[in-house]
This record gives structure tokens, C-alpha cells and sequence, in this order.
């Protein structure tokens, strides 16, 4: 990693981890029509890797003291990224983080986890359970699955691939900042995204709040 502003390892077809492990990468520079042009980067051979095309978008950084990048973790949403679903606001997330890097630079991880995790199919039958009153998480349980079944260790594995080993991140998600920790990475800070409310998503985004506010009250008694 070069000293002062933070930059991503060079280029290369492959990177070599500290236990042995080699992840076989691909880079190129994607064009976006309003976010300038990141570098893409998707990974192979990630230690715990799913076999799923989790990718990275870095954002050359434009402040020339900015040693610590900022980071999103964005779990897949086709609903929210793609079709602009007004049940949540996933979409709104991605564009605020997109927005936002694109200006002061850093990385956006997407996770391809759609459905906090269950998959497409599972989250629109989660759909019909709250159309019948349920909330997101309380949906999900009632299928069968835990109330959020995502798993950030993988962002983890793509950071050390990275070389960053220190990070500020883009989350109102307490969980994220401590999946990271837990898996070796420095948080030093948790910026918090917007909040991206509509008539169609108030419950959704309340019901996310009350799952922050008792995840962070959790934090506070360890």
C-alpha cells in the first residue's frame, strides 16, 4: 500500500494473501454516465468464497489527505438497484454511495446476497408475508430463514485482496462495522448514509431502525 493518499494494490492477474491463499483477479475501467469511471474488480478463489461474482468499484481518491478510504458494503437488490422498487431503498442507497464517491473517492463493495440473503424468490414470497403485516425481518423468520442472513466476511477477504486494511464505512448498519471488526478490519468510523423514506417503504425502514437501535444497545453492553 503506497504511503500517504490511499490508492488499491496495483495491477495484476492474481494476489497472493498472507496465509497462501491465491484469488485470481480481473480489472478494468468501467465507464458510468454520471459517476465518472471507477475500476471494476471481481475476485476468484476468495478464501469462503460462495462461487458468486461479488465485485469492487474504487474511486481514484480527490483529497489529498484521504489515507483511510471510505467504503460501502451493497448487498445485491434487483428490485431496489435495478427495477427502482419503492419497498425499500436499496436503490437510493446505491445512488447516494455511487454520488458520493464519485466525489471523494473510495470503494463500493456489491455483495451478491439478494434478499438479505435467501435469494430473489424467497424475499417476493417475504413480499406477500408483509403485505399481510409482517415486517421484513419478521417475514423472513417465517420462512424459515434468520432475520438477516448476510454475511460480510467475504467483503472482508475482498479488502484484504485490496490491501486496506483500515476503513471509514457508509452504513446506518451497526452489524456491518461489526462483522468487519470481527474479521480483522479497522472501522475507524461509521458514516451514516440518508435516509431515503417514501410512502411505500415507512414500515420497512422503520422496522430497519428498530433492529439498528437494538443492535447498537447490544454493542454498548459488551
Amino acid at each position: 500500500m503506497t504511503t500517504g493518499v490511499w490508492a488499491p494494490r496495483p495491477d495484476a492477474d492474481w494476489i497472493e494473501l498472507a496465509d497462501g491463499v491465491q484469488v485470481d483477479i480481473t480489472r478494468t475501467i468501467l465507464p458510468l454516465e454520471h459517476y465518472g469511471s471507477p475500476e471494476i474488480v471481481s475476485f476468484r478463489g476468495l478464501p469462503g468464497g460462495d462461487d458468486k461474482d461479488h465485485f469492487a468499484l474504487i474511486f481514484p481518491s480527490r483529497q489529498a489527505d484521504a489515507k483511510i478510504p471510505l467504503v460501502r458494503m451493497h448487498s445485491e437488490c434487483v428490485t431496489g438497484d435495478v427495477l427502482g422498487s419503492l419497498r425499500c431503498d436499496c436503490g437510493k442507497q446505491l445512488t447516494e454511495a455511487l454520488s458520493r464517491l464519485s466525489i471523494e473517492g473510495g470503494i463500493l463493495i456489491y455483495l451478491r446476497q439478494e434478499g438479505r440473503g435467501i435469494g430473489l424468490d424467497e424475499k417476493l414470497r417475504a413480499y406477500q408475508l408483509q403485505d399481510s403485516g409482517f415486517d421484513t425481518f419478521e417475514a423472513n423468520v417465517r420462512l424459515g430463514h434468520g432475520e438477516d442472513a448476510r454475511s460480510y466476511v467475504l467483503a472482508a477477504e475482498i479488502l484484504r485482496v485490496l490491501d486496506v486494511p483500515k476503513i471509514r464505512l457508509l452504513t446506518r448498519n451497526p452489524d456491518k462495522a461489526r462483522q468487519l471488526r470481527s474479521a480483522g478490519i479497522d472501522v475507524v468510523e461509521q458514516v451514516e448514509t440518508g435516509l431515503h423514506l417514501n410512502p411505500r417503504n415507512e414500515k420497512y425502514l422503520q422496522a430497519k431502525e428498530r433492529r439498528a437501535a437494538r443492535a447498537a444497545g447490544s454493542d454498548r453492553k459488551r
